[in-house]
């Protein structure tokens, strides 16, 4: 269960980052990119799932930013299907700066995740 945790949130890094820094890149909210950070919420969310049905002492501080940032890519997520739909040329373009303040604030338990795994073994 192991490998497939780390499977699963390697590919949310991936996803998501693709998803956020292709819109950054190209300035503007689109369909493939929504799509991709609703991926890489998928991904992550099944990674946290089984990396939590494996961990028996998780670190408060990963536990807590983890959950966190599950939470912020759904808000993101959602307010880019709205931002999306609404199709306002103006939250279009302005979009990416939430993104990549999520992105950011997801990297926090990502690599938080790595070292705290890391030193467990």
């Amino acid at each position: 269960m192991l490998l497939s945790a780390i499977i699963t949130i390697v590919l949310a890094l991936i996803f998501y980052s693709w998803g956020v820094w292709g819109e950054k890149l190209k300035g503007r909210l689109t369909k493939k990119f929504l799509i991709l950070f609703w991926i890489g919420l998928f991904f992550d969310t099944t990674g946290t799932t089984l990396m939590s049905m494996i961990s028996e002492h998780p670190q408060p501080f990963h536990k807590i930013t983890g959950l966190l940032a599950i939470f912020l890519m759904l808000i993101h997520a959602l307010w880019g299907s709205v931002v999306f739909i609404k199709n306002n040329e103006t939250w279009i373009k302005n979009f990416h700066k939430f993104s990549l303040f999520v992105w950011l604030m997801w990297l926090i338990p990502f690599l938080s995740g790595m070292i705290f795994g890391a030193s467990a073994n």
